[in-house]
């Protein structure tokens, strides 16, 4: 599937799989919150102090993983058990954000993104807490890519660019 909807599936997934390797190569993944700010960029907030930004310290690279429309069914023409989904995935690098005008307009697109019917609480939120809330900025690579299996009404499955 196209980048363009790969991205779809990012802005719609309500957690995003971010993982990531530590120093011996130990794999981390977390489901986190993330806002998608441009084509390039994705935030998450965290405690200033943690096991992923320790990891993340040391190895920035990390990789992006979500579903959505995920459902178990029996395949409609053989019967056999499957599953639909829409997925995606991307690599980056992530960065601890220590510009406090940054780390602000990131975490107001995190919680538009999330909370948006609670934003007369954001001043007062960020000044209570902003110096004790990391922002990890995340930068893609290249575009993600996205993968789905689904079926059409007549049960066939939806391959080849077919967008229905």
């Amino acid at each position: 599937m196209s980048a363009e909807w790969a991205y779809e599936v990012l802005d719609k997934a309500p957690y995003i799989t971010v993982s990531m390797a530590d120093e011996e190569g130990m794999p981390y993944g977390l489901p986190l919150s993330l806002v998608r700010t441009d084509e390039k960029t994705f935030y998450f907030h965290g405690a200033l102090e943690g096991k992923k930004l320790e990891v993340l310290s040391k190895n920035p690279r990390v990789c992006l993983s979500a579903v959505t429309k995920c459902k178990p069914t029996v395949g409609p023409k053989d019967g056999s058990f499957t599953l639909e989904f829409k997925s995606a995935i991307a690599f980056g690098t992530a960065e601890i954000v220590k510009d406090d005008t940054e780390k602000t307009a990131a975490l107001r697109a995190i919680c538009e993104r999330f909370l948006p019917q609670h934003m007369d609480a954001f001043d007062a939120s960020i000044a209570r807490s902003l110096s004790r809330t990391a922002v990890v900025r995340i930068t893609l690579a290249e575009p993600p890519v996205g993968k789905r299996k689904q079926y059409d009404s007549q049960g066939e499955e939806l391959k080849y660019g077919r967008m229905e």
